[in-house]
């Protein structure tokens, strides 16, 4: 509770932007899923994320990729806008982790010169567009670049892999947390959770687009 409670000290909550989604389900609680229970272990549990969890989770959005382009509307990338501007990312080389069929990856590549899209479902990303960002098939537990060498990495409705993006960003960089459901969304983390997972000297902001739920992260 104490690392809780130090995280809400360290989180600064804008208003948020009702504005209604008529394309969100109406009829999924995220909370239910067993996905959920993943989420929390990856973000706090340093063994929670196994070769065999990943190849499951790899086998399951292989699955999904068919499909997965008609979950997202306008509405959700108005909130990935929104969580941008109004959490004043300005970045030169931006990484999108679960880049999906690259639905996200269109409004970042309009913002950001360099987009590096990456994902562990080769059927996601056989599905997203060759000509925005470009497309990297990797494990975001081991993220192919270098220390310190990226200016923000973005996730929208992802696993929060807290070292590993601590690892990757520079310093003063910025993590962008986006959850198109809100509290319903099956992958989820509160906003005040995203930085508790990624510990001390980490601030932010946090709001809300709609439904959606967003936080920006600094150290």
């Amino acid at each position: 509770m104490t690392d809780r409670v130090d995280a809400a000290a360290r989180l600064r909550e804008l208003p948020a932007r009702a504005v209604p989604d008529p394309d969100a389900p109406t009829d999924q609680d995220g909370s239910l899923s067993p996905i959920r229970a993943v989420t929390r272990q990856i973000a706090f549990d340093p063994g929670g994320w196994t070769p065999q969890r990943a190849a499951k989770i790899a086998e399951l959005f292989d699955g999904l990729a068919p499909q997965w382009g008609e979950r997202s509307g306008p509405q959700r990338r108005a909130a990935l806008t929104d969580a941008l501007e109004r959490g004043e990312v300005h970045a030169s080389v931006c990484v999108e982790v679960g880049s999906g069929t690259g639905t996200f990856t269109e409004v970042l590549a309009r913002r950001f010169e360099t987009v590096l899209a990456v994902d562990l479902s080769l059927e996601m990303l056989r599905r997203a567009p060759a000509t925005v960002g470009t497309r990297l098939w990797a494990d975001a537990a081991r993220l192919p670049m270098g220390d310190g060498s990226v200016d923000a990495v973005v996730l929208v409705n992802m696993f929060l892999f807290a070292d590993e993006l601590a690892r990757v960003l520079r310093p003063g960089g910025a993590v962008v947390w986006v959850s198109s459901l809100g509290p319903r969304t099956p992958i989820y983390l509160a906003p005040v959770e995203v930085l508790e997972a990624l510990g001390p000297g980490w601030s932010g902001v946090a709001s809300a687009w709609g439904e959606a739920t967003w936080c920006v992260a600094r150290r």
